[in-house]
């Protein structure tokens, strides 16, 4: 009797081998990350896709059971970011607060921000508000994770608590800590979005694609989150599968322009498609016209301004409101010494403005987009001179 209780507390009611464990703790938090994702984040948040009720309520209910959040504040402090983002009132910028405490106390603001009701007043509105959210949901958001360990306990003894316990980490600390705080602090940036959002990896599996933040944030409205060829992002995986059987139902995914060699006048399709894909266009910008140049200068240039040149590369390409006096200084120092830099430059800060303008009416748009390509034209700068004339060809890609 004593040896059957033992072995019950050591192994509960299944005793497996410990590759089973692993696979377990694996595919039970892989699951809870894709409903993060999938729900909470591109569903919930961002409104990018539609949900099946069948699967909508079981990412609800599995929410409930592993981690106990409740989907009117996750949405909440999610969307307050988005709006203040790296701002005083960011509920978790690194910038602002630092690295080290959004990295290993994200958990800790996440739960204080969502406590706030001018919060979940302001940025919760569209989430669930059915009976089981109200009896069930968010008044007992800790009985399910309760459950959980009970049933962990039960099915697998003192080993299901350490199962338990990796999954009560899990969220906290990818999706509040390292997402919230790397993926505003390290990686690489596909785009100049004015928030320091950046892609911590291009492969999105352990996070669900969520790695691929700064592509989140130029298209926060995207059900997708991968942009290069080589992204890759399992959370859209999984949104194609449940759209292939009529489970999901994509409503936006980044905007893609196209470029019609025959087309070589500026009219209101060309507008219209630069501005909505600006930030493609500045990416481009950055690829086809800042580089090159830099590169041209950086062969051509003499000992003493090739260190300079070498450390530009990034500060040309950065978003001018990301700066700092130490940045800023730095890149004066560059476009002094190189007409061709500051003449590419200008172009580029010319061509930003227009965007900037872009409640002004169509006529003022569409003739300062054809100023700024035929001046482009005659700079005598081959990049530029090609990217203008491939400029003149963008267009909106069919839906």
């Amino acid at each position: 009797m004593l040896d059957t209780m033992i072995n019950f507390l050591s192994h509960g009611l299944v005793k497996l081998p410990v590759w089973a464990y692993l696979v377990i703790a694996l595919v039970t938090t892989h699951i809870t990350i894709a409903s993060v994702t999938i729900f909470l984040h591109r569903h919930q948040a961002h409104r990018a896709l539609d949900l099946h009720p069948l699967v909508s309520h079981f990412f609800r209910f599995w929410l409930w059971l592993t981690t106990g959040m409740v989907t009117a504040q996750w949405v909440a402090v999610h969307r307050k970011h988005h709006a203040k983002c790296e701002t005083e009132d960011d509920p978790h910028s690194p910038w602002v607060l630092g690295i080290r405490k959004v990295l290993w106390q994200g958990a800790e603001l996440y739960k204080r921000e969502a406590r706030r009701p001018e919060t979940l007043a302001q940025y919760a509105h569209g989430t669930p508000d059915d009976w089981l959210e109200r009896k069930l949901y968010t008044p007992h958001c800790l009985l399910g994770v309760s459950v959980l360990l009970v049933l962990y306990f039960v099915l697998f003894g003192a080993i299901g608590l350490t199962l338990w316990a990796i999954q009560m980490l899990w969220i906290p600390f990818w999706a509040a800590g390292v997402i919230n705080g790397l993926g505003h602090w390290w990686g690489y940036r596909n785009f100049e979005s004015r928030d320091r959002a950046t892609n911590i990896s291009p492969i999105g599996i352990l996070i669900g694609g969520e790695e691929l933040h700064n592509n989140h944030h130029a298209f926060p409205a995207s059900a997708k989150l991968s942009v290069r060829w080589w992204e890759f992002d399992i959370g859209w995986f999984y949104i194609q599968a449940l759209k292939s059987v009529g489970l999901a139902k994509v409503k936006k995914v980044a905007p893609r322009p196209v470029i019609l060699a025959e087309k070589q006048s500026v009219d209101l399709e060309t507008v219209r498609a630069v501005i909505v894909s600006r930030l493609h266009v500045m990416a481009q910008y950055a690829r086809d016209v800042l580089v090159p140049v830099l590169r041209d200068e950086w062969q051509c240039a003499g000992d003493s301004c090739r260190q300079g040149f070498r450390q530009a590369r990034r500060i040309l390409v950065r978003e001018s409101s990301l700066m700092d006096d130490v940045m800023r200084a730095r890149l004066d120092g560059v476009l002094a010494i190189s007409q061709r830099l500051r003449t590419v430059y200008q172009f580029r800060q010319g061509l930003q403005s227009i965007w900037a303008e872009r409640a002004a009416n169509q006529a003022h748009l569409i003739k300062a987009l054809q100023e700024w390509c035929a001046q482009a034209e005659v700079t005598g700068i081959q990049a530029l001179e090609d990217f203008a004339q491939r400029l003149r060809g963008y267009s909106l890609a069919p839906a």
